[in-house]
């Protein structure tokens, strides 16, 4: 057996965490060979129902699990980590517009990035779920002097998989006959679900479908689905936005394959003439522990607008928070 790692998970008592816990300490994320440890970080409110929790993950017994720290000390909860799931995140309430939501987080992103730069591993990758994601992860990363951009990502993953299977149904196809599918911008209702070099089955998606199914349903579908899911069932998404966690951290581990790609959101240094002072959604591929974005795609006209109005809200976004952005 490996030498155990250090996993640090904030938001640990939430919805999200509940789903992704038990599988990253049953071996889902690293492996059936690889032990871990456990740093849960809570806001003191929460800290009951985390020793909960904790429990739960105890009364399993698994064997890849050698210890816990559950604490509301985001220095305590990064020491040492060589991963990090950056879930926990104020959701917006009854009355609250998005750029409140925006300014509430950004004060617990800033922080929890200070501590990552001060006592995380240099190599940490850190993966940002809590939304406004994007934003969140800009917050983080500029808060975390001693780390790098590549140190950081925010998750798209889970608008990517919804593109992917909402594609394999139209089409009647297995999710593992969907290739190249890719989300551009914010993980946002102004996201971009591309299918211009999307394929099924080796052909070309865009010849199997309806430009009107397209435009007028696809995208939008995509775009709203989680808020349907929310009317749905009553609560936000929980168990698929923790397959989709797992997912992009464990394929910015171990690698996508070679002949497709996923979609994630990194701080992209200009690519496809995007602003770089954001985190923004791009295809991507992962070797060697780093991601980077695929180049050299064909953009047209139709793509490019869709790609400048979330580029737009992401910069309209830093703009809000920029005071918390230091140089």
């Amino acid at each position: 057996m490996s030498t155990p790692v250090n996993v640090a998970v904030t938001g640990a008592a939430g919805q999200i965490t509940y789903a992704l816990l038990f599988r990253i300490a049953a071996g889902d994320f690293l492996g059936p060979d690889q032990p871990i440890n456990l740093h849960l970080l809570e806001i003191p409110e929460a800290l009951d129902s985390l020793r909960g929790v904790v429990m739960e993950l105890e009364d399993c017994a698994f064997p890849l699990l050698r210890s816990v720290v559950a604490t509301s000390d985001p220095r305590v909860a990064f020491a040492g980590a060589d991963y990090a799931f950056l879930v926990g995140a104020r959701p917006r309430g009854p009355g609250m517009e998005r750029k409140d939501l925006l300014q509430i987080n950004a004060g617990i992103f800033a922080v929890q990035g200070q501590a990552l730069g001060e006592v995380a591993k240099p190599g940490v990758k850190a993966l940002v779920v809590g939304n406004p994601a994007n934003t969140n992860a800009l917050i983080a990363l500029h808060n975390a002097r001693s780390l790098e951009p590549c140190n950081f990502s925010a998750m798209t993953r889970l608008d990517h998989s919804r593109a992917v299977s909402l594609l394999a149904q139209h089409c009647g196809a297995r999710v593992d006959e969907v290739r190249r599918v890719a989300i551009w911008g914010n993980h946002s209702t102004t996201q971009y679900p591309d299918l211009h070099h999307a394929e099924v089955r080796g052909r070309q998606a865009l010849e199997l479908v309806a430009p009107e199914w397209y435009e007028e349903d696809y995208i939008p579908t995509v775009q709203q689905r989680g808020a349907a899911v929310i009317q749905a069932r009553g609560k936000s998404s929980a168990a698929s936005a923790a397959n989709a966690a797992i997912s992009h951290l464990r394929d910015w581990v171990y690698g996508t394959p070679q002949d497709d790609w996923t979609s994630a959101a990194l701080p992209g240094a200009g690519a496809y003439g995007i602003a770089p002072d954001i985190f923004y959604s791009y295809p991507v591929a992962s070797a060697g522990g780093a991601w980077r974005i695929v180049e050299g795609l064909d953009i047209d006209e139709f793509s490019r607008e869709r790609m400048r109005i979330t580029e737009r809200e992401l910069l309209e976004e830093r703009d809000t928070v920029r005071a918390l952005l230091p140089d």
